[in-house]
């Protein structure tokens, strides 16, 4: 790929020579960022985070236990007593059942189960050639929502998303003569922005779903959340994630680069998009055809009233029906079984041990993960059994009640302070984790269900995902950044992406509220209020 020459840099960088040291150029936003990256950095890791959470719930249960409470259970009629948890009896049956208070974590089966999935096909190479293919099938002037798309499609398999689709983009605009930061910004905002949308389920529905339902049923022990509950929402959001970053991008942040930002000259490149082998080509016709083979079997399936993945009354879709009990093997099964095709016909998996060490390789990023969640399911036990969570949500709707404040602006309130969170906890569980058994319960007291809650989290989480230094994949975009600009730093990228996130908070959010207004189902089996009363 011949290198480009870079663009025009702004008059007092030019003047020096743009060799400015950043440490007398800095902005507001660049010193807010230093501010917020600094005292993030002091947060102990989520792991710690949740024993710590676990031990001032141990030893406040035991304070409010001495307090006797006026608030009534709406559920039982009784006056809320919070229950000592340093008992000896107490904390003797807690450890005794902290195994299996870790293995019927309902998120943990889910996500290692998806993961695995996902692992094989990223292993394999289906993931990446898909995406070569979809980038390369676009016409010029449609690169910019093309990129974006893709990005927030990836979402599927976050890693492949992260390392494969934002240096691609780059790479794209280089080579059609734009800007190379543009294309990173446009990949990164569809990635990471985007991350709560898709076309498809991912592992991200479970894994959400297992905390929403777990913090719902500290308030409700019977209360249900459907996998999919939001899937309709992350379905149109994908197209609104590409149509507002291509707005972004072509509009606003592509200009301003082009006005300040040079690019370096004598750039290599490495990577081909036009480098698909006929293996690869091959294995993909297979895998393609094969996946199309098992969702049609599926469907042909599912269709008959007799079909044993509905239940026994003929739904599809309700909780206890097959079918959704299956959406996490199934995810499983759809990507493992193509990316074996495709890992066949490529040569990548020339025998089973071949594919099980991909699932075992897909494991290893995991760890941390499993480690949070053995903390997190000890926590989330514990704060469950003190009955405080209860009191709180009920003290909570109090307040909420008594400012009577329409509950939309109640979800504008939790989708904001999901971004400021998100400032501090860059892991999306982690967070949900933490603040999804106070503000779950506390909204259903209101009449607001889960199934809104953790839509207007996912808003939060996602529009503020790019202008976080807490994002574990942040240092990545800086490398990225300085592949063609070696001056760029944290606030390079941060204040290139925060017009993204701007526009994304703005108007996911009236998205979301338009999607109430109108009463469209967020997924299935899902609802909007919760009755009270």
């Amino acid at each position: 790929m011949p290198t480009k020459k870079g663009t025009t840099m702004s008059s007092a960088h030019a003047e020096s020579g743009g060799n400015i040291p950043p440490k007398h150029r800095q902005s507001i936003a660049d010193r807010t960022l230093n501010f917020i990256e600094r005292n993030g950095n002091k947060l102990p890791s989520p792991a710690m985070l949740f024993l710590y959470c676990l031990a001032i719930t141990l030893g406040l249960s035991f304070v409010f236990s001495l307090i006797s409470f006026d608030m009534v259970d709406p559920r039982s009629g009784e006056t809320i007593a919070i229950t000592n948890l340093m008992t000896g009896d107490y904390l003797a049956s807690f450890l005794a059942s902290s195994v299996t208070t870790f293995t019927s974590f309902p998120p943990l089966g889910v996500v290692l189960v998806a993961i695995m999935g996902v692992g094989v096909a990223e292993s394999s190479g289906f993931i990446s050639t898909t995406l070569k293919k979809l980038l390369k099938m676009t016409p010029t002037k449609f690169i910019t929502p093309m990129v974006v798309l893709i990005g927030a499609i990836s979402s599927i398999a976050s890693d492949a998303g992260y390392v494969l689709v934002i240096p691609m983009g780059g790479i794209i605009f280089y080579a059609a003569g734009r800007h190379p930061l543009a294309g990173l910004a446009a990949a990164f905002a569809g990635v990471s922005g985007g991350f709560s949308a898709g076309l498809v389920p991912s592992a991200i529905d479970p894994l959400l779903q297992g905390f929403t339902q777990a913090a719902a049923q500290t308030y409700d022990p019977t209360y249900m959340v459907n996998p999919l509950s939001n899937f309709f929402f992350t379905f149109s959001s994908t197209f609104l994630v590409g149509v507002m970053g291509w707005f972004v991008t072509d509009k606003i942040v592509e200009p301003r680069l082009q006005r300040n930002v040079k690019i370096d000259e004598n750039i290599e490149i490495d990577q081909d998009l036009d480098t698909i082998s006929e293996d690869e080509a091959r294995g993909f016709r297979n895998a393609g055809l094969t996946m199309l083979g098992m969702l049609v079997a599926l469907t042909v399936i599912a269709i008959p009233e007799a079909s044993p993945l509905r239940n026994s009354e003929g739904l599809l879709t309700a909780f206890n029906a097959p079918l959704m009990g299956s959406i996490v093997p199934l995810i499983f099964l759809i990507f493992l079984i193509p990316s074996i095709v495709y890992g066949r016909a490529t040569g990548k998996f020339k025998n089973s041990g071949d594919v099980i060490n991909a699932m075992g390789e897909s494991m290893v990023p995991m760890t941390g993960y499993m480690v949070m969640a053995f903390f997190c399911a000890l926590f989330l036990k514990a704060f469950g059994d003190s009955n405080m969570g209860t009191l709180i949500a009920l003290s909570g709707a109090e307040v909420l009640q008594a400012m009577d404040m329409p509950g939309q602006f109640t979800i504008i309130g939790i989708i904001l302070l999901t971004c400021v969170v998100n400032l501090f906890i860059g892991s999306m569980s982690a967070k949900w984790a933490l603040i999804g058994p106070i503000f779950i319960p506390m909204l259903m007291a209101v009449g607001i269900s889960p199934e809104l809650a953790q839509a207007a989290y996912r808003v939060g989480d996602s529009a503020s995902n790019i202008i976080t230094p807490m994002l574990t994949y942040f240092p990545l975009i800086v490398i990225f950044f300085q592949r063609y600009s070696r001056e760029s730093g944290i606030g390079t990228v941060a204040s290139t992406m925060l017009p993204f996130s701007i526009v994304f908070l703005i108007g996911w959010t009236a998205f979301l509220l338009l999607f109430w207004g109108l009463g469209l189902p967020l997924g299935i089996a899902s609802t909007y209020a919760y009755p009270i009363g």
